[in-house]
């Protein structure tokens, strides 16, 4: 199964971006999503932003990921 996570585009540097999942900043490839700004939400896959998501649709997810690792912890 694969899971990718949104994260907040922090900032760009050319086709690399830092991003920030929970506090946790990572490096993360562009180059599948040029048209990606500072501000936006990504889904990132092994170190990929695979789309642009809306921020309404991002908290959702997020929210959803942490209730499922308060019970399976």
């Amino acid at each position: 199964m694969c899971l990718a996570i949104p994260a907040l585009i922090k900032s760009i540097d050319g086709q690399q971006a830092e991003a920030d999942i929970e506090g946790v900043t990572r490096q993360v490839s562009l180059q599948l999503t040029p048209e990606a700004k500072v501000g936006d939400y990504a889904l990132l896959h092994t170190g990929y932003a695979i789309s642009i998501i809306d921020p309404d649709e991002a908290e959702e997810t997020l929210k959803l990921l942490r209730e499922i690792s308060e019970v399976n912890p």
